[in-house]
C-alpha cells in the first residue's frame, strides 16, 4: 500500500472560474506534493471579469466539513483565505484552536479579489487580527491588506510588520507584488529577522490567485517538513514560475499557471 502524501487543509471561499480560492488552493498543493482538503467558507460566483456575487455557508456547515476532515484523515499544515465576515472569522478562530499542537497555520489575510472586489466585511478586519493573527505561523499580507490587518496607514510597512508580530503572528511575509519595478521582492519579518525573497517580475498581467497560490504553497511545504524561510523560498520559486505562466481566460484578468512545472518537463 502507498504511503500517503502529507495534508494540508485550505478553510476558504469557492472561485466558479477557478482562478483563485479554494480551487486555486488545491491546484497550488497538488503540484507542490501534498493533498489538499478543504473546509469551504464562502461561494462566489466568480470569473475572470470580476465577483458577480458571494454568499457566506451557516456556521454548522463550516464546522462540519472541519470536524469531518480533520477528526478522520487529520492535517499536517492549514492555509486559510477568505472568511467573509467577522463572525466568521470567530468561527474558523475557534476551530483553529482545537488543531493538534504543532500544526502549522498559514494565513492569507484576504479583503478583495484581484478586481477589487471585497471578499471580506468592512468590520472584519479588526476580528482578523484579533482572532486569526495569533494563531497564524506565518500571516502573508500584500500591500493592500498590510494597513487594515494592522491598524495601520500601511506606509511603514517594517512598522506594520512589528504590529502583526506584537499581535501573535510567528512570522510575517509582506508581499510586494504590488510594487513597481523589475524585481518583486516580499519581505519575511519574525523577531531579530528580516529576510527578502526576490524575483524578476514578469511582463504579464493574467495574475489571478497570486495570493491563494503562494500561501498554499508556503502550507504544503511547511507540512513536507521544510522550515518556515525554506518554505517560503521554496513557494516563491513555485508562485514566480506560475505568475511568468499565466494565460489569458475570458474577457479579463487571466489565473496564474498551477501547472507550469509539469507543462515545461512535457515540453522537453
Amino acid at each position: 500500500m502507498n504511503a500517503a502524501p502529507p495534508r494540508v487543509l485550505t478553510i476558504a471561499g469557492s472561485d466558479s472560474g477557478g482562478g483563485a480560492g479554494i480551487q486555486a488552493d488545491l491546484k497550488s498543493m497538488l503540484a507542490n506534493g501534498v493533498h489538499g482538503m478543504s473546509v469551504l467558507t464562502a461561494i462566489t460566483a466568480q470569473n475572470s471579469i470580476g465577483v458577480q456575487g458571494a454568499w457566506e455557508l451557516p456556521e454548522e456547515q463550516v464546522r462540519a466539513q472541519f470536524r469531518s476532515v480533520v477528526d478522520d484523515i487529520g492535517v499536517d499544515a492549514v492555509k486559510t483565505g477568505m472568511l467573509a465576515s467577522a463572525s466568521m472569522v470567530r468561527v474558523v478562530a475557534s476551530l483553529l484552536r482545537t488543531l493538534p499542537p504543532g500544526v502549522p497555520v498559514v494565513v492569507d489575510p484576504v479583503s478583495v479579489s484581484k478586481h477589487g472586489d471585497a471578499l471580506l466585511a468592512a468590520d472584519a478586519m479588526e476580528a482578523v487580527r484579533e482572532e486569526i493573527v495569533p494563531l497564524a505561523t506565518v500571516l502573508t499580507p500584500n500591500l493592500t491588506e498590510l494597513g487594515p490587518v494592522a491598524g495601520t496607514n500601511g506606509e511603514d510597512r517594517e512598522l506594520a510588520a512589528k504590529i502583526l508580530l506584537d499581535a501573535g503572528a510567528d512570522w510575517v511575509l509582506v508581499k510586494g507584488g504590488h510594487d513597481d519595478g523589475a524585481v518583486a521582492i516580499d519581505v519575511l519579518h519574525a523577531p531579530g529577522v528580516r529576510r527578502e525573497y526576490g524575483a524578476p517580475r514578469a511582463d504579464n498581467r493574467h495574475t489571478h490567485g497570486t495570493g491563494c497560490t503562494l500561501a498554499s504553497a508556503i502550507a504544503a511545504y511547511l507540512a513536507r517538513g521544510y522550515d518556515v524561510p525554506a518554505a517560503v523560498g521554496a513557494a516563491k520559486d513555485y508562485i514566480s514560475g506560475a505568475v511568468a505562466a499565466g494565460f489569458a481566460l475570458g474577457g479579463g484578468i487571466g489565473p496564474v499557471d498551477h501547472g507550469w512545472r509539469f507543462r515545461t518537463r512535457s515540453d522537453q
